[in-house]
């Protein structure tokens, strides 16, 4: 009898409230023996808690998080960051200041500088230059790398947002499914108490009262797992928005029908003309080809300048005007081979493109399927199936108040009424999380 009385009062404990546990305690302590041979036990409703805040509108926390987001920052500064190569790679080398001392009949500096007209003390400088046009191709190649990490940034941002969007709409998800348990557990309720009007009419069983505690047990359960999913999703929503862990919790709006905002065959040509992934690939093309460009024009010799001035003894003999040009001659056999390699890279970069592009079409097409699908679910459900299983409660739970059904006909009815409500916010979460894949596939960050 100790154990029993302990397992009550443990689940007395979770459910928080005056229960069937400390009604059992207190009828065993009187020794009134049993408490179902007396009367059936009263079951207090789930605590709901009433939101703190008001709903945040997903568009305030997307652009909250393009503005705080570390992840989002950090690529933008490597893009600022790659965008000052151009101006390195396309500037004239380093030029060269010499100074020389030429000394005759000793080491000693100036040794001769009075009277030999070979030593002398000199100042120059010197140039290298490249040939025409590659400083171009280089920058050009440069500014192609630097598009390429905007395009990379661009595409962390979007897969920011697009976390931000899922969990946003898993936390709203969440945030129903409980109400949903809120309501379910109101539903038994309302059965535990027309089983105590039978069980007190002679009518019930001991078996009935238990069965209902049991569903309520479960919605306890049910809830606090609810309760667990979702503070993991608002850490991660916080780490997005950069806000400390311990801020509010946030509030989501609950899920709603959405209907895609353009055809598919406008989505398709978004595919092409603003999808991150593909848009990298052809960054990574014209790189490439500025690569073959540039590994052309490598074939070309480059130059050197040189200027000096060269001082002997002023009084004695004249002075000294040198200037050097020089020529190198690139050797063609290394040169090939990089001109080779850049053009397998070019064709490479097009073939990855292209399969890009195949991927992100094919991932919308399905994504497409399953938004279409998920949305006739949805009308099913909200017009049929769940207003049909409420009417089956209704008139199940009216025949078992007047005796002409038993109690696990209208306990399955309410349970068909919960399965449904659940079925039916795990299709628009579907739906809805559809829809931000669509976005993404299309180049799109709006809410």
């Amino acid at each position: 009898m100790d154990q029993i009385i302990s397992f009550f009062v443990r689940r007395q404990h979770i459910s928080q409230g005056p229960s069937l546990a400390a009604w059992m305690v207190w009828c065993l302590l009187a020794g009134g023996g049993p408490p179902y041979l007396h009367a059936a036990p009263q079951m207090p409703p789930v605590a709901q808690a009433a939101p703190s805040t008001a709903p945040t509108p997903l568009a305030a926390l997307i652009e909250e998080a393009e503005k705080n987001d570390s992840a989002i920052l950090s690529a933008a500064d490597a893009v600022r960051a790659a965008a000052q190569m151009p101006a390195q790679i396309s500037t004239l080398p380093d030029a060269h200041v010499s100074v020389q001392m030429f000394s005759v009949g000793s080491p000693k500096p100036f040794a001769g500088f009075s009277n030999s007209d070979f030593a002398y003390i000199g100042f120059g400088v010197s140039q290298d230059l490249p040939y025409p046009g590659k400083r171009a191709l280089r920058s050009a190649v440069a500014e192609r790398e630097g598009d390429i990490r905007r395009q990379g940034a661009e595409m962390v941002r979007r897969e920011e947002i697009e976390q931000l969007k899922e969990g946003y709409h898993r936390l709203a998800y969440l945030q129903q499914v409980m109400a949903i348990h809120h309501q379910h557990d109101a539903l038994v309720l309302q059965i535990a108490g027309a089983a105590e009007i039978r069980y007190r009419a002679g009518q019930g069983n001991q078996q009935d009262m238990l069965r209902a505690q049991l569903e309520h047990s479960r919605v306890l359960r049910d809830i606090s797992k609810n309760e667990q999913e979702a503070g993991e999703i608002q850490a991660e929503l916080k780490r997005i928005l950069n806000r400390a862990q311990d801020s509010p919790d946030i509030m989501a709006e609950p899920l709603a029908p959405a209907p895609l905002a353009l055809q598919p065959d406008q989505l398709q040509a978004r595919v092409r003309d603003a999808n991150p992934d593909v848009r990298e690939r052809a960054e990574m093309v014209r790189k490439a080809q500025a690569e073959v460009d540039l590994a052309r024009r490598e074939f070309r010799p480059d130059f050197g300048l040189s200027y000096m001035y060269q001082r002997t003894n002023p009084d004695d003999f004249r002075a000294y005007y040198v200037f050097t040009f020089d020529v190198n001659f690139p050797r063609r056999k290394p040169r090939q081979a990089a001109l080779a390699r850049a053009e397998i890279d070019v064709q490479r970069a097009r073939r990855e493109q292209d399969a890009q592009t195949q991927f992100s079409l094919a991932a919308l097409r399905k994504e497409i399927v399953a938004v279409r699908a998920s949305d006739e679910q949805a009308r099913i459900y909200r017009e049929g199936l769940i207003p049909q299983a409420r009417a089956a409660y209704q008139a199940g739970m009216a025949a078992y108040e007047s005796g002409r059904a038993d109690f696990q006909s209208v306990l399955s009815s309410a349970m068909d009424v919960l399965n449904l409500e659940l079925e039916y916010q795990q299709t628009l979460l579907t739906h809805q999380l559809g829809i931000v894949r669509i976005e993404r596939l299309s180049g799109s960050v709006e809410p």
